[in-house]
């Protein structure tokens, strides 16, 4: 199958993968699980207490309103466009390849580094599963990175045999993730409405919806930044486009079918968590800085009890966010597998990166590759500062998120700009796209701004010469890794500039125009 074969109108451009392997379903569960609901949690909700306290769900809330636009957009791009390289493809056609690369490089970046957190959590997990706390609770032991590796092969093979199989895994991984979520939830609940809740616990009150009772800007934007970059991952399902049954429909349908549940999961369990804990500095109180880094871990035995049927459900929990953290790396090496591939068949990265398998139809050397690469920099950033510059990496991921995110609005409304149409057209393909777009990339300046301060990271450099500023990690990492993708583009734009100086033919003006959902033309 060749990269300029005809299609129906319906259809996207084939490169070799497995057209119509995925449904609806399926499509779903690899979008949400993308996101690792329970990981990001554990990671992230004790941050955001400590910013905003008890208003932490309207926090969820309105983080999820500017992530809905943005989906809006990926929708209406992929209805005219399906392609498995999404925002490198639509914005290469739409503004330019040097745009058009930058989105892509964003994409790869942010996963690469994602993935040595997600392996890291994963070794981590398997220990506290089997009572080993002193080696679980060290996260630079060389034991977790011996498992952490191991999880991101097992995950690469996973992908590696095919989509279909790659789903059947997630299908599996993400049922057990929701099931003990909705437990813990539903348990923690009811002791905090009985009174037997932890110290400080609270009953679930509407003013905690009230985002005026936040007293503090900063604090208001700080914890909004930090909840809109855990809702990351959802547009998987675009991703996996030409993979999809109904290429121009399904994919766009579930990746905001995904935000919605997402939303969901987030508002539940925080609210949850909240009632049951409160937000003190002591015990499982959730400003007690020892919990920062797992709220759950913390949590279960103080939820479930400690014997019989509760211990059963602590380990249950942490076998969640193990299976969440597997999940995540499993799809951010299927997803950066298929980015290099739409980039690799373009011209803007080597034509290795476009082989196909023949049997499983996967992109080989993009899926061998991105494993490889996500546990080079694991160990290697485990070495650095006893594993503390794991953590900035990932923090620095929300530069590049709120880039690929952002830019993915911005293109949509900039392409449907001139599409004639209704209301409902220009509403949710430019100007919902638009604001969500606006809005992510103001998220990104503000947060780069932030991650300046040392206060901001666990690691921090010292200009060598005047004025020797202290300048945080996670700014460091950030603002070098996109400068990498700067210097890596006039490289290959020098070495193949075909892609570069003529780009890619424009979105077709009759796709561009396609009606809404449900309603095609014939």
């Amino acid at each position: 199958m060749t990269n300029d074969h005809q299609t129906t109108p319906t259809e996207p451009t084939g490169k070799g993968l497995r057209p119509g392997a995925l449904g609806m379903a399926s499509s779903v569960i690899l979008a949400t699980a993308s996101a690792a609901p329970a990981y990001s949690l554990a990671a992230t909700l004790t941050f955001i207490v400590a910013y905003v306290g008890f208003q932490a769900p309207v926090i969820v809330l309105l983080a999820f309103v500017p992530i809905l636009f943005v989906s809006f957009g990926y929708a209406a791009l992929n209805r005219a466009d399906p392609d498995c390289g999404t925002i490198f493809t639509w914005a290469s056609r739409v503004l330019g390849p040097r745009v058009g690369f930058m989105g892509g490089w964003a994409i790869i970046a942010s996963f690469v580094l994602v993935m040595g957190s997600l392996a890291q959590v994963a070794g981590q997990y398997v220990f506290l599963l089997f009572g080993a706390d002193d080696i679980g609770s060290d996260a630079s032991s060389p034991w977790v990175l011996l498992v952490g590796l191991g999880w991101i092969a097992l995950m690469g093979l996973v992908c590696y045999r095919g989509i279909e199989v790659a789903a059947a895994v997630q299908r599996v991984l993400l049922y057990v993730e929701f099931a003990m979520l909705a437990i813990f939830a539903g348990v923690a609940l009811v002791k905090a409405y009985s009174g037997n809740g932890a110290p400080g616990s609270e009953t679930p009150h509407w003013s905690w919806f009230n985002p005026f009772a936040i007293d503090s800007a900063n604090s208001f934007v700080s914890a909004l930044v930090l909840m809109l970059f855990i809702y990351w991952g959802w547009e998987t399902a675009v991703t996996v486009t030409e993979e999809t049954a109904d290429a121009r429909r399904i994919p766009g349908r579930a990746a905001t079918m995904s935000t919605i549940l997402l939303l969901a999961l987030y508002l539940g369990a925080t609210v949850a968590t909240l009632a049951f804990a409160g937000i003190g500095s002591t015990g499982v109180g959730l400003t007690n800085p020892e919990n920062s880094g797992d709220v759950f871990s913390a949590l279960g035995h103080a939820v479930f009890g400690g014997s019989g049927i509760g211990s059963v459900a602590y380990h249950l929990l942490v076998l969640m966010v193990l299976t969440s953290a597997a999940a995540s790396t499993e799809t951010t090496i299927l997803t950066l597998g298929r980015t290099m591939l739409s980039m690799s068949s373009f011209g803007a990265i080597p034509k290795a990166f476009s082989r196909i398998h023949p049997r499983y139809r996967v992109p080989t050397v993009g899926t061998i590759l991105t494993a490889l690469a996500g546990a080079t920099f694991y160990v290697i950033m485990n070495f650095l500062a006893d594993g503390q510059v794991i953590g900035d990496a990932v923090s620095s991921c929300g530069l590049m998120i709120a880039f690929y995110y952002g830019l993915t609005g911005l293109t949509s409304a900039w392409a449907h700009r001139g599409v004639a149409g209704g209301a409902r057209v220009r509403w949710m393909r430019c100007i919902l796209p638009a604001i969500g777009g606006l809005v992510l990339v103001a998220a990104g300046l503000w947060s780069l701004r932030n991650n300046w301060s040392p206060e901001s990271s666990y690691t921090t450099w010292t200009l060598p010469f005047g004025p020797h500023w202290e300048i945080g990690g996670v700014f460091i990492i950030g603002v070098l890794t996109m400068l990498l993708g700067l210097v890596l583009m006039a490289i290959w734009s020098r070495r193949a500039p075909e892609f570069f100086d003529e780009g890619l033919p424009p979105l077709d003006a009759d796709d561009l125009g396609r009606e809404p959902v449900g309603q095609e033309r014939a």
